[in-house]
């Protein structure tokens, strides 16, 4: 039996294909770095076996799925390539799997993990649906008709797809160690788009967005009455968010989410339009989109003592800002604070005014060390650059996490996309000592 050997398995898309390809029921094996990473949950709770990299990992009667990290130098693409055994990167075996089903990309610089996860559960309760969510999470249908995923931007990989439906969150400046400017994502977006079979529903209230052409029709979602869907009559509570949808301007439904923010509304009206063209019922749509649980590492919640811990994957101002209105909006009465460790030196630097204005919507901030990337180690300013334009702020170091001790009855929200779930970690030790 053929088995499929995922060179880089812990990384989040790889983790989440392995799942789904282990659940419809293939042999699925993979290899990576020691270091514990968040994604492996899945895959050990599978049972899908995880070797660290070796040559001798490779032998016949694979097929060989390499991560994008990885170049054609890696020990193990190196010896497959040697041997004659099949080896497909993951961004072109997924464009070739989702084929086979009504396939729905989530694109977009900010909301794509948590659309793609809403989407998927919304659907599920209809039809049989696989997905792949950026968080590391896989689920694979033997019989599924849906096939909802994440598509990155990153170094224009989502171009190796051609879905049937699209859904575009917003078009953001970010990865600036690729895209030169807006004008560079822009065009990505736009060459995606033409990619796209049946439908694109898109954020309407987007300047970028608005100038999406294809070859299909673009169906426009957002907040403004001149949008083919519109969310209106929001009512936002500390329990979550009810707001009314008009379709063209006529009255549709009410729907009630249990998350907060505007953008969580956004992404719950990207779900209902997709669904509504879609024809999927809609007491069935509101029935889940009542019970979303969130994907991992967005706006993620545990409480400690008189405490509230958020853990947050947010690591560009516009999210950011958007982390801190929801917190706000779930505790009203309660001090916000930002951890927030910076992720790359080119994001830091390119963003570096707008972190410091995002960051100020806390009433207190701490920042932790740069978090720098396999793409580059180091730069050329330091996380004091970013403290200095910020009022109030701290550095904190992972081996004294007490200045957080004072913050009695506070929200404390650790925001990053590299490993700030060591700081978080630390603090919770240091919180059962104390």
């Amino acid at each position: 039996m053929n088995v499929y050997h995922f060179v880089g398995i812990k990384g989040s898309g790889m983790s989440a294909l392995a799942q789904i390809l282990h659940d419809m029921g293939y042999e699925v094996q993979g290899s990576d770095v020691e270091k514990y990473f968040f994604t492996q949950k899945g895959l050990e709770e599978s049972g899908i076996k995880i070797l660290p990299f070796s040559r001798e990992n490779i032998n016949q009667g694979l097929t060989v799925i390499a991560g994008n990290a990885f170049s054609d130098t890696h020990e193990e693409i190196d010896e497959a390539m040697k041997m004659g055994i099949p080896v497909i990167r993951y961004h072109k075996f997924l464009g070739e799997f989702m084929q086979k089903f009504t396939s729905i990309a989530i694109a977009g610089a900010h909301g794509k993990t948590s659309t793609t996860g809403l989407l998927s559960h919304v659907i599920s309760g209809s039809k049989p649906t696989s997905y792949l969510i950026g968080d590391g999470t896989g689920h694979g249908e033997k019989d599924a008709q849906y096939f909802v995923f994440e598509a990155c931007e990153y170094r224009r990989h989502f171009l190796s797809y051609y879905p049937d439906y699209a859904i575009m969150t917003n078009i953001d400046f970010d990865h600036p160690d690729y895209f030169a400017n807006i004008d560079d994502v822009f065009s990505a977006f736009q060459e995606m788009a033409m990619h796209v079979k049946k439908g694109i529903f898109a954020y309407g209230d987007d300047e970028q967005l608005q100038k999406i052409q294809a070859k299909v029709p673009v169906l426009f979602y957002g907040f403004q009455e001149e949008n083919d869907f519109q969310a209106t009559n929001i009512e936002k509570t500390t329990f979550g968010t009810k707001f009314d949808v008009f379709v063209r301007n006529n009255f549709y439904a009410s729907f009630e989410i249990p998350t907060f923010g505007n953008h969580n509304v956004l992404n719950a009206l990207s779900v209902i339009a997709l669904c509504h063209y879609e024809e999927i019922n809609t007491e069935t749509t509101k029935e889940y989109l009542k019970t979303f649980q969130g994907v991992k590492r967005r706006f993620t919640e545990k409480q400690v003592g008189s405490q509230i811990i958020i853990d947050d994957y947010a690591h560009h101002p516009t999210e950011i800002k958007a982390t801190i209105d929801s917190a706000r909006q779930k505790y009203p009465d309660k001090e916000i604070i930002a951890v927030f460790q910076p992720h790359t030196f080119t994001r830091t630097q390119t963003f570096l005014m707008e972190f410091a204005q995002s960051l100020s919507e806390a009433d207190r901030v701490f920042l932790c060390e740069i978090f720098g990337s396999a793409r580059e180690i180091h730069g050329q300013l330091t996380v004091n650059d970013l403290k200095d334009k910020i009022s109030g702020a701290q550095i904190l170091q992972e081996e004294d996490m007490s200045p957080l001790l004072q913050l009695k009855d506070s929200v404390i929200i650790f925001m990053g996309a590299g490993d700030i779930q060591k700081y978080q970690r630390a603090y919770e030790v240091l919180l059962e000592t104390n």
